[in-house]
């Protein structure tokens, strides 16, 4: 049995219009936020004209397409045109607004909508006046929920008598739907465009939905704006403690090194000035470098001028080896990510050893990772001391927040050792490497 179809009737077509209308301003926001370029014009108050007209641009084009969508396939829900130009002009200015009213308005003058070429310019300039004399941070914080704080403000008006400026961005989009709507039922459809309402109720919904036409992208943008100032924020606190950790490593490692270079004075004066000279010059290089991240090419060569210094303490007795890939070379690393290790392997490893003393420095690529390892075959730890090594000095737990800071918290320094036959000292980072160095 067949049964007839069933058509909306004019009410519901009408809501159904405007909801669907209000789904295509938000796919449009967010369709525009997703590009870099945009988002970084939302970001200041103080555009350019070249950031002006690629703004008009990128939101006036889609636009248009909607009016020339609803012209063509008599799609009424695509036509923003009176939103679109009086949002342009409360975010870019009254001349962005202008040339998003006129780019609108343009397939519809052509198509015999003569009304619509001043209707939309004005909602332009509308939206760029009201920019002008609003707070940056109420147009801001115009939310689609603003009916939920409608009473509160509208009491404070009552209270104080002062302008508050969320009830003025809420009455402006209305006034221009009432002003569309008598226009258009004075002059006629053919003339402006607007979606008719048989009653009150219905006329209320299409206020709304011009209110919320604005809201929403609105809201859509201003929480992008506030992600990526989130983002800067956090990329500058993680940049502050890396400086902060980095300079903490310098002075200890001077300390370290003067201490030793004070117990040699009386006793081998000549070895105190050779280790004076060779300091200064690792001294000299780290000054020369202000990078937080080096090449491991160049964290080795840093190495070496620090256990130069070391070897002209210990003399043959400390040997040192390298077991590095050339592919791992190139490797992008901390800087003074090694010394502390390499310091420790010395200070706590071999110092007190009876007869010579060997570190190992390996490092490989292993399924994208860095691995680096620093290896003594000195005194070692005793089984469940390890976890409190980090807490008793600055060298090692330096290292591990620097790994976990830069890196997140699954990345730290990993030490195992046997009591009585060494320690190992393992970094497993990223892998990123830097195929040559540009200089200027």
């Amino acid at each position: 049995m067949l049964h007839e179809p069933k058509f909306l009737s004019a009410e519901q077509f009408l809501l159904v219009t405007l909801m669907v209308k209000l789904a295509i301003a938000a796919i449009v926001a967010t369709m525009l936020v997703r590009f870099t370029w945009f988002r970084r014009i939302l970001l200041t108050e103080k555009r350019d004209w070249p950031e002006r007209l690629v703004f008009t641009a990128c939101l006036g084009l889609p636009l248009t397409a909607g009016v020339t969508a609803r012209l063509l396939l008599n799609y009424s829900a695509a036509d923003l045109s009176l939103e679109g130009a009086f949002l342009a002009g409360l975010i870019a200015g009254p001349y962005a607004g202008a040339l998003v009213g006129a780019l609108v308005a343009a397939p519809a003058f052509l198509a015999g909508e003569f009304i619509a070429v001043p209707m939309m310019i004005g909602s332009g300039f509308a939206g760029g006046g009201l920019r002008e004399v609003c707070p940056k941070q109420a147009i801001w914080g115009f939310s689609p929920l603003f009916f939920t704080g409608l009473h509160r403000h509208a009491w404070s008006i009552v209270r104080r008598l002062h302008i508050d400026w969320h009830v003025i961005l809420l009455a402006a989009p209305i006034a221009l739907e009432v002003l569309r709507q008598a226009l258009g039922y004075r002059f006629g459809a053919h003339r402006l465009f607007f979606l008719p309402a048989s009653n009150a109720w219905l006329w209320s919904l299409s206020a709304l939905a011009a209110v919320l036409s604005v809201a929403i992208p609105i809201k859509i943008w201003n929480n992008a704006r506030i992600e990526h100032r989130l983002h800067e924020q956090e990329q500058l606190l993680m940049a502050a403690r890396i400086e902060a950790l980095a300079s903490q490593i310098n002075p200890h490692f001077l300390f370290n090194t003067l201490a030793s270079i004070s117990s040699l004075i009386r006793s081998q004066p000549e070895t105190a000035r050779t280790l004076i000279v060779k300091l200064s010059g690792l001294l000299r290089r780290l000054l020369r470098s202000q990078d937080h991240f080096v090449t491991l090419r160049e964290e080795l060569e840093a190495i070496d001028e620090y256990l130069d210094i070391e070897t002209a303490r210990f003399g043959p007795t400390l040997y040192v080896e390298k077991e590095v890939s050339a592919d791992s070379l190139d490797l992008v690393v901390p800087s003074m990510i090694l010394q502390p290790l390499v310091e420790n392997s010395i200070k706590h490893g071999l110092s007190r050893k009876v007869g010579g003393g060997r570190i190992t420095i390996r490092s490989a690529r292993v399924n994208g990772h860095g691995v680096i390892e620093v290896i003594d075959n000195g005194l070692g730890i005793e089984t469940g001391r390890i976890e409190g090594v980090f807490g008793g000095g600055i060298g090692l737990n330096n290292v591990n927040e620097r790994l976990k800071v830069i890196y997140g918290a699954n990345y730290r320094l990993q030490l195992s050792s046997v009591p009585g036959q060494g320690t190992c000292a393992r970094v497993e980072i990223p892998e990123l490497v830097v195929p040559e160095r540009v200089t200027a």
